[in-house]
């Protein structure tokens, strides 16, 4: 089984479906109002009912209530809830079965912290950056994640069609998150651009094919 692929901050019915069909594993709806990929419930419903049955469906939120996050999960159909921002165990806790919760590079979890966030159903390592929560296209040394190999990991930071091969290689993850380095605008992924990326991945699985 290969690398999962996640796009993350779509933004267009269309533009979401393209990036199904060229071969993401799941796609990424952001809630998390200062972001340019940011959507409303409305849009996020035509969006999701555009690939409904098609890929899971991930929510990202930020330091949203619990309340909030049920809502958007049942009004949109949700299938996935990720925690980008400074939540605890205890805010997750309603979710843990759905959740995927962000750590930064630079202060992965330890042994300890694993064993508290155990029960979530994602882990996602995502570049530094103060004050300010993905989508930044920061690349970072994505090697550092190698010691999470074999859980259900997603790498994400600054991947594009020019690194994603190093940065399988590197880390070995279970998925891959993209964003800002395959688009043509701030939430239109380019179609190309995913084309590229989804043939660097493949690579970056079998570095030595025979």
């Amino acid at each position: 089984m290969g690398v999962k692929v996640k796009i993350c901050g779509v933004t267009d019915p269309s533009n979401a479906l393209a990036a199904v069909e060229i071969g993401a594993d799941y796609l990424g709806l952001n809630f998390f109002a200062p972001s340019p990929r940011y959507l409303t419930i409305e849009r996020a419903r035509e969006i999701a009912d555009a690939v409904r049955g098609r890929v899971p469906l991930v929510g990202v939120f930020v330091n949203a209530s619990p309340d909030e996050i049920a809502e958007t999960v049942e009004k949109v159909g949700l299938d996935l809830v990720q925690f980008s921002g400074d939540e605890g165990p205890e805010a997750v806790a309603p979710f843990l079965a759905r959740a995927i919760k962000v750590f930064r590079a630079g202060r992965l979890p330890g042994r300890d912290e694993l064993a508290a966030w155990s029960a979530v159903w994602g882990l996602l390592i995502d570049a530094p950056h103060r004050g300010l929560y993905g989508g930044t296209g920061e690349e970072w040394g994505y090697e550092a994640a190698i010691g999470l190999a074999g859980r259900r990991v997603f790498l994400a930071g600054g991947i594009g069609p020019d690194n994603a091969r190093r940065a399988v290689e590197a880390a070995r993850p279970w998925a891959i998150d993209v964003c800002s380095r395959v688009e043509s605008a701030p939430g239109i992924k380019d179609p190309e651009l995913l084309r590229r990326l989804f043939q660097e991945v493949r690579h970056g699985e079998n570095p030595n094919p025979a």
